[in-house]
């Protein structure tokens, strides 16, 4: 399964413009380093990781966990967060079902972004939007940024770059865990700024090896305002019950890199913006979902 790295973060763009046995799997530590071979070229790098990456996808039955999104803006016209606690089955090849636990804090938010955001991912499993935003040679270009050895393993870091200015891709580095050939993580941008009140917007997204399958532990999304304010977007998973394929033999181990949405849901709907308008003397500051609708904001969670 692979629900998009660009999905998940860019979220935040909807806001402020304006992505298993049935025991449960515990985790475990980092494999101790492994030294990387200096025979290794970019090229070479990146046809193992997509290789093993498809692998993985083949690999996954189904899993189910839990999902804790928290969105928070500050600035005009006013600050208002949310949280939602959401549980998630998935079954192969592309299914997906959400079951809300419980959401607290601004009704809009909510409604409009966090909600949205779930819609989202189910439409990032559709082959056709996969193919789009796969992690390969298609989509981008890579050059071989650095190398690390740390206590948690040992690390090829690869710059990419799209090929071509879509809002589904992104831009930035990802850490390929060397032996697995798998992403650890993401640090990246959007590579199509969704909208003019946008400044910048950063995405870091952690994965965990879990009983030897590589999921996603955590996605971090900051964006800037040209008009001064700011959102962050995380999302923690945990409680994995993990089910692979037995007919894969070695392959049902390992699960392709979470594309999660980080990228990929925030830019989708990143038609959201602020708008002002007169009413009588008073300016009045919109937050607007689309051309069609405009719901008016106040200084107060809604």
């Amino acid at each position: 399964m692979r629900i998009l790295p660009q999905a998940v973060s860019w979220i935040l763009l909807t806001l402020l413009c304006t992505g298993t046995g049935q025991l449960l799997i515990a985790q475990k530590p980092a494999a101790s380093a492994v030294e990387l071979p200096s025979v290794l070229t970019v090229e070479e790098i990146v046809t193992r990781t997509v290789g093993r990456n498809l692998e993985r996808a083949k690999a996954l039955n189904t899993f189910q966990g839990t999902r804790i999104y928290h969105l928070e803006y500050r600035g005009f016209p006013g600050s208002r967060n949310a949280e939602m606690v959401v549980a998630v089955k998935y079954r192969s090849p592309a299914t997906e079902e959400f079951t809300i636990r419980s959401a607290s804090g601004s009704k809009l938010l909510i409604e409009k972004v966090l909600k949205k955001l779930l819609q989202k991912e189910k439409e990032a499993l559709l082959p056709e939007n996969q193919s789009r935003v796969a992690l390969n040679n298609e989509n981008y270009s890579f050059t071989l940024a650095g190398q690390e050895n740390t206590p948690n393993g040992s690390f090829y870091i690869l710059s990419v770059e799209p090929r071509t200015e879509n809002k589904l891709l992104y831009r930035g580095r990802i850490w390929i865990v060397a032996g697995e050939f798998a992403v650890e993580r993401i640090e990246a941008a959007p590579a199509e700024n969704p909208s003019f009140w946008i400044r910048d917007t950063k995405v870091e997204q952690i994965y965990l090896k879990v009983a030897d399958f590589w999921l996603p532990v955590s996605d971090r999304s900051t964006t800037n305002t040209r008009l001064g304010g700011s959102a962050l977007l995380t999302i923690e998973y945990k409680d994995y019950q993990i089910n692979a394929n037995p007919t894969l033999g070695d392959y049902a181990r390992t699960v392709a890199p979470h594309q999660n949405s980080v990228l990929t849901e925030l830019v989708d709907l990143g038609n959201w913006r602020f708008s002002f308008s007169e009413a009588g003397s008073q300016a009045v500051a919109c937050l607007e979902a689309g051309p069609k609708t405009s719901p008016q904001l106040s200084g107060q969670n809604r």
